[in-house]
């Protein structure tokens, strides 16, 4: 937590948008950051959209970012990623520019910001959020909450930062203080809610079609089918039969704005290791692509042109890459204690 000179510099800065991740915890983070500085516009992105700099024209030093990775243009950082993790050179250089950056080793952003701010803002209300929220973006939720009707697991499975509109509605909500038992009973939220639902069966199903365990590491080729899923879902549904997963998505031609780049997330099962994976997966996540990262239990990055031998080359991305980066991840993935 930050000592009381650093908060109140904080909390007498300027900002005036913020932008944050588009799931649940870069959701409660918005929230949060919107308490104490009411009424600024809020946008959702994600964290391959920052690095590609798509949210360039939101950055000054009156932007607040939450749940993403740094942008050297903001005037606040909020995070938890180990890998976006500043060294105390880093702070001091953005310090020196009029930026400043908060981490902490929390499981989610939204607790970095709680902890930040509940000492200056009443936030009473968000602690009926926390727990699950920690949960969820910690790894930490067992296999029955997960599988659970629990509102906020349900709440979390609704977001998709391509539903601004929605995105907005949720935010609103809470900030307005409605609890998360009231939330899913309101009509746009249940509807989204009862159409998640038969989304989740489906993509059980599509898991059972689309996936093969190697090495105790389940893989998901989810890659030109437009669809996108979590670790919780795939190793819930795989059960003791995996270690960890890999899930592969995105589209080798992404010349359309509603495709997104070949990528790659991992995910240790938090079922089976409540306590940490047998391997930090960021070393996959970073092996080859700069801007990978993430957690050491849940991380990502995108498919990255290889040779066949595995070596980096200066070319587009194409489909027989995924099986290139597989093979090369699975090597790293070999070399784990605890087998």
């Amino acid at each position: 937590m930050l000592g009381g000179s650093r908060l109140g510099d904080i909390s007498k800065m300027e900002i005036e948008r913020i932008v944050a991740d588009g799931d649940l915890d870069g959701l409660l983070s918005a929230a949060i950051v919107r308490r104490v500085w009411e009424g600024i516009p809020v946008r959702f992105s994600h964290p391959a959209e920052v690095r590609r700099g798509d949210v360039d024209d939101w950055m000054t030093r009156g932007t607040a970012v939450l749940d993403l990775p740094f942008h050297p243009q903001c005037g606040l950082h909020i995070d938890h990623h180990l890998t976006n993790k500043p060294t105390p050179a880093q702070q001091d250089a953005a310090a020196a520019l009029g930026c400043h950056i908060v981490w902490e080793g929390a499981l989610s952003a939204a607790r970095v910001c709680f902890n930040t701010f509940q000492e200056t803002t009443d936030l009473s209300d968000i602690e009926a959020w926390m727990e699950m929220v920690d949960k969820l973006d910690g790894g930490k939720i067992s296999r029955g909450e997960f599988l659970s009707n629990h509102p906020i697991v349900w709440i979390g499975r609704t977001i998709d930062a391509n539903d601004d509109a929605y995105c907005q509605t949720l935010l609103q909500h809470i900030i307005e203080g409605v609890s998360p038992d009231e939330l899913v009973n309101l009509k746009p939220v249940y509807e989204k809610i009862m159409q998640a639902k038969e989304e989740f069966q489906r993509l059980q199903s599509i898991v059972d079609q689309c996936t093969k365990v190697i090495d105790r590491m389940a893989i998901i080729r989810l890659d030109e089918k437009g669809i996108r899923t979590n670790g919780y879902l795939v190793t819930a549904h795989v059960g003791e039969k995996c270690d960890a997963c890999m899930i592969i998505h995105g589209y080798e031609d992404v010349n359309t704005d509603d495709k997104w780049p070949l990528s790659a997330s991992f995910y240790s099962n938090s079922f089976l290791h409540k306590d940490g994976g047998l391997f930090d997966l960021t070393n996959m996540a970073t092996a080859f692509d700069v801007d990978g990262g993430g957690h050491a239990n849940a991380c990502g990055c995108r498919i990255q042109p290889l040779s066949d031998d595995g070596v980096l080359e200066e070319r587009e991305v194409v489909a027989t890459d995924v099986e290139r980066n597989i093979g090369a991840w699975l090597a790293k993935w070999s070399s784990r204690s605890g087998q």
